[in-house]
Parts: C-alpha cells; sequence; structure tokens
C-alpha cells in the first residue's frame, strides 16, 4: 500500500540525474532501529509494511552489524547499514553515503537523539514520534505503555503505511539445529533485573532431564560462566552448554527445531515466537504487555506476578522472584508440540 498522504511516494523529489552510462538508481528509505536481537523481531511487522507500503524503494537498515541473518530473513530489507552504540544508545553516526535518503524512518525511540541523527542527513522525508524538542517533526505521540510491536505499526499506520502487528514470522532457517528437539534453557539477561535465578533454572533442567527430554543451556557472549554453572548444577553434560554467544545463524537454527524455549525476558524469547517455538517467558520486572508474546497464542506462556519495576536494577526484580521453579515446569507442560 503506497501511504496515502499529500506528499506519497510516487511524488517525492526524484534522484539526482545520473549519465546516460549509470543505472538509474531507485529510490531509497533508511529505517533507524540501532538495537538487539529482540528488538530487530518486534520491529519486523512495521519493516515488513515498509517493503510493502514502498515497492520499488532500496530499503536500508541501519542496525548492528552482527544482525545480518536475521535481516536477511525478514525479507523486508535490501541492505543493513552497520550501526550500534552501547546498550539502547543512538549512535554518534550513520556512514550514509549518497545523496539524502528519500524517506527515513525512526524505529529507534522516541527521540529527540534519534529524529536528530535521521534530521541531519535531510530526507525528503522524516516518520517519527512527535517530540516537543523536535517540533518540526509532525508525528502521532508516543503511549509509554504501549506494546512495542503495536506502536511501530501504528507509526506507519499515522503516515498512510497499512501495518499489521502479527507479521512477524520468520522462515525455518536452513542450518541444521545442533540439538533438534531439545528443550533451551537461557538464563541470561541484559540486565541482572531480568535474570532469573540460576538455581531455579538448574532445577527446572534437572526435572526436565528427569522426565527424559534433552535439555541444552544457551547464553550469550559474556554469559559462558553462567550458562556452564547452570549446566553442571542439572547435571547435564559439557556438550549441552553452548555459551559464549552461538552465531545468530546457528542459534536461530536451534531455537527453531527446539521442543520449547525456556528464558526471560530477552531476545531469544523474541525468536522463540519468530519461529513458532512453543515458549516459557519469566517476565519481570517489565509486563508482558509490553515486550511479551502474542496474547491468546497457546504456543507461547509470559509469567508475570507483577509489580513492575526498574528494568535496569542491579538484583533480580521481586516480580520475576515470584516465579517458582514448579510454576516454570508445569507451564512448560501445558505447552502444545512445535509447529513443523
Amino acid at each position: 500500500m503506497v501511504p496515502a498522504t499529500p506528499t506519497a511516494p510516487d511524488t517525492a523529489p526524484s534522484p539526482a540525474p545520473r549519465t546516460s552510462s549509470q543505472p538509474p538508481r531507485p529510490p531509497r528509505l533508511l529505517v533507524l532501529r540501532a538495537l538487539g536481537v529482540g528488538d530487530l523481531l518486534a520491529g519486523v511487522p512495521a519493516l515488513r509494511a515498509l517493503r510493502r507500503g514502498f515497492p520499488g524503494y532500496e530499503i536500508v537498515l541501519a542496525a548492528p552489524r552482527e544482525l545480518a541473518p536475521l535481516v536477511a530473513a525478514t525479507g523486508a530489507v535490501d541492505r543493513l547499514l552497520p550501526a550500534s552504540a552501547p546498550g539502547r544508545a543512538v549512535p554518534g553516526e550513520l556512514a550514509w553515503a549518497g545523496p539524502p535518503p528519500d524517506v527515513a524512518v525512526d524505529l529507534h525511540g522516541n527521540g529527540p537523539p534519534s529524529h536528530r541523527l535521521l534530521a541531519a542527513l535531510r530526507p525528503a522525508r522524516l516518520f517519527a514520534f512527535a517530540h516537543p524538542w523536535t517540533p518540526g517533526i509532525e508525528g502521532p505521540n508516543w503511549f509509554a505503555e504501549e506494546h512495542e510491536r503495536d506502536r511501530w505499526c501504528r507509526l506507519l499506520r499515522w503516515y498512510g503505511v497499512d501495518a499489521d502487528p502479527a507479521d512477524l514470522r520468520l522462515p525455518r532457517p536452513a542450518e541444521p539445529s545442533p540439538a533438534p528437539g531439545a528443550l533451551v534453557v537461557h538464563p541470561g539477561a541484559g540486565s541482572p533485573a531480568r535474570r532469573w535465578p540460576p538455581e531455579r533454572f538448574a532445577a527446572v533442567a534437572a526435572a526436565a532431564r528427569a522426565r527424559g527430554h534433552r535439555v541444552v543451556v544457551t547464553g550469550g557472549p559474556d554469559e559462558s560462566g553462567l550458562a556452564a554453572a547452570v549446566a553442571a548444577r542439572a547435571g547435564l553434560p559439557g556438550t549441552d552448554v553452548f555459551a559464549g554467544g552461538l552465531p545468530l545463524g546457528r542459534l536461530s537454527a536451534l531455537v527453531a527445531a527446539a521442543r520449547a524455549v525456556l528464558s526471560g525476558d530477552t531476545g531469544i524469547a523474541h525468536l522463540a515466537v519468530a519461529h513458532a517455538t512453543p515458549s516459557v517467558t519469566l517476565c519481570g520486572p517489565v509486563p508482558p504487555s509490553r515486550w511479551g508474546p502474542p496474547p491468546g497464542d497457546p504456543r507461547h506462556r509470559a509469567l508475570w506476578h507483577g509489580p513492575e519495576g526498574d528494568p535496569h536494577g542491579s538484583d533480580p526484580d521481586p516480580a520475576l522472584l515470584r516465579i517458582s521453579p514448579d510454576e516454570a515446569l508445569d507451564a512448560l507442560d501445558a505447552l502444545p508440540g512445535p509447529a513443523r
């Protein structure tokens, strides 16, 4: 669908003339979402909406280089422009070359730093949420309590681009899984506030193994010790520990072929949703209404007792600690089999 606004793509300024020896340059649309795995996956419906809404455009995504396998799997992006910053900060600059973007879309945050980063490239059109410190941008208001997938789709609909928050599935990876049919246990998370105690993960892993299930433990680049400790406490062999940060394509294959995924509210939980792999997500301090799996889908259970807390806290959040190993194990038992 072409955005139905007074300045729709077919009336945008034409690219600069080229010599007869050069092929015409397609119009370019730049999207900023220089965040992590979960953020990229929550933004997939918006990216696909832009792909449909701007046919013939080259869609460029400014995002971390290591996300390339998932970016390609979305089918919505023509080129990855490597961009990142510590935490959830906005990159200091973008290595954009050539004429200004015909359209720039801020899927990074509510501004103003992300707004200003894109505005500095002088795009013909800029889609972003309204912010009092960037009064030149007319966009919708930002609602802090909105679910992340819904938020970006609403932004695009405000600009006339039809978007479906449910359009989030990824195709099955071509790469084989290193542990097909296993229960994947991921004890890590981006902050201590979102990390369920390792001894509780180990208790669930040990119970699942006692029932005859293969259990594997994964961990990010800085979580080798955590993953090894959980596996050792659960009595798992070292060969079933995939720590140190699996390459993203291999992690995607592992999740896609898993029996189920047990994790906190972190990137691998979103990967399970994207692959329709049954999952149990341990939520706290952020409620699932803002970052959790689609409500009502029996393949995904989000455990949450509230209240909401500080996602950047230095200790496991009290809401997370209200979830017991027995509750997590019961939730895993209630999951349906993987969709194949």
